[in-house]
């Protein structure tokens, strides 16, 4: 006995007001009733919002830099360090007058990360050395189908800088108090 809270099991026999269980039951319905008094715990989804914690790891994001070129160069580490597989990529490389779109030579033509697969441990975040990918502050929506769960370069990108700067920075979340101090 290390913890010294052993109880001697009481064996007398169940008188009769016991055996037809009458009193755990009276019991079991005044803890349900009481629990009608105390606050509730859900929300109402649509018109109230959960608030998360400050190291919450939603959705991931495609980060873009102040001028509104892509950060991903392709390079494939977040793919590589992903657990789950969750994450394709293709690389090409960037012509000549496409410089206002991507920061260097190389930039991801297709990016996917299927939503299915992925346990937002934030290894791809941990992996990438341009800051490109981030978790957000969103949580993943339902969906019907599998391809919904499929996202693509497009759904991933964060809104553009300078076409609205509005979105980017509702986008960048906790992002911006770091960007900033």
């Amino acid at each position: 006995m290390l913890t010294q809270r052993a109880k001697q099991v009481d064996r007398r026999p169940m008188t009769g007001l016991e055996s037809i269980y009458l009193w755990n039951i009276l019991k079991g319905m005044m803890i349900t009733l009481s629990h009608l008094f105390k606050k509730k715990a859900t929300i109402q989804y649509p018109e109230q919002k959960r608030t998360f914690s400050k190291v919450f790891r939603g959705l991931q994001v495609l980060n873009r830099d102040a001028e509104g070129r892509e950060n991903c160069t392709a390079c494939g580490l977040c793919a590589v360090a992903c657990p789950a597989e969750a994450i394709t990529m293709e690389a090409a490389e960037r012509l000549s007058g496409e410089e206002h779109l991507y920061r260097e030579e190389k930039y991801a033509v297709k990016y996917e990360i299927n939503m299915l697969r992925c346990i937002f441990c934030g290894f791809c975040e941990d992996a990438c050395p341009k800051d490109a990918i981030y978790l957000s502050q969103t949580f993943a929506p339902a969906n019907y189908g599998r391809k919904g769960f499929i996202y693509k370069k497009e759904d991933l990108l964060i809104p553009h800088p300078i076409e609205q700067p509005e979105a980017y920075k509702k986008a960048l979340g906790e992002k911006v108090v770091k960007a900033d101090g």
